[in-house]
C-alpha cells in the first residue's frame, strides 16, 4: 500500500496506482499525517507492507525523513530499500528531480537487504539508523542508475 499525498498531485498517482489493484493511503508528513500514521501501523501490524517515499514531499531530495524508520520501530517492521533507473527517461525540473521512465525503455528495479529497527533505539540510534538507510538507498540508486551509463 503506497503512501500517497492528497495534493492534486498526488491524486494523479492514486489514479494509476488503483487501476494496478493496488489501494492507496492517503496523507503525507504535511497533510493529515495522524490519520494516516494510524492506517499504516495497522496495514503493518496485520502483515502488509507499505511503500514509502523516504525524502517526504517538501526533501530537500535523497535526505531521509525519520517517518519510515520511527514506523518501523513502532511495529517491527523491517524497511527494504528500493529504487529504479531506466534507459531513456524525462527528468522533472521539481525539488527532488522526479524521474519519468520513458515508453520502451530498458528498465531496471534494485532492492536492497531488509533493514532491521530495534524497538530501543534512542534519539541517537534513530539517528544513526535514519543515515543508514539513507546511505543504502543513495547506493542503490547509484548502483541502478550504472546499468545505464
Amino acid at each position: 500500500m503506497p503512501l500517497v499525498s492528497p495534493s492534486e498531485d498526488g491524486e494523479i498517482i492514486a489514479q494509476i496506482i488503483t487501476r494496478w489493484g493496488y489501494k492507496a493511503l492517503r496523507g503525507s508528513s504535511s497533510h493529515s499525517i495522524i490519520r494516516a500514521w494510524n492506517e499504516m501501523k495497522r496495514e503493518l501490524e496485520k502483515g502488509g507492507e507499505l511503500i514509502i517515499v523516504p525524502d517526504g514531499p517538501r526533501g530537500p531530495g535523497r535526505k531521509m525523513k525519520p517517518g519510515a524508520v520511527k514506523l518501523a520501530k513502532e511495529t517491527g517492521a523491517y524497511l527494504v530499500p528500493f529504487t529504479f533507473s531506466s534507459s531513456k527517461r524525462k527528468t522533472l525540473k521539481t525539488w527532488d528531480r522526479f524521474v519519468i521512465p520513458r515508453p520502451f525503455t530498458r528498465f531496471v528495479a534494485v532492492y536492497g537487504n531488509p533493514i532491521a529497527v530495534e524497538s530501543n533505539l534512542n534519539h541517537e540510534g534513530l539517528g544513526k539508523k535514519i543515515r543508514e538507510v539513507e546511505e543504502s538507498m543513495n547506493r542503490l540508486d547509484q548502483e541502478a542508475d550504472s546499468f545505464f551509463t
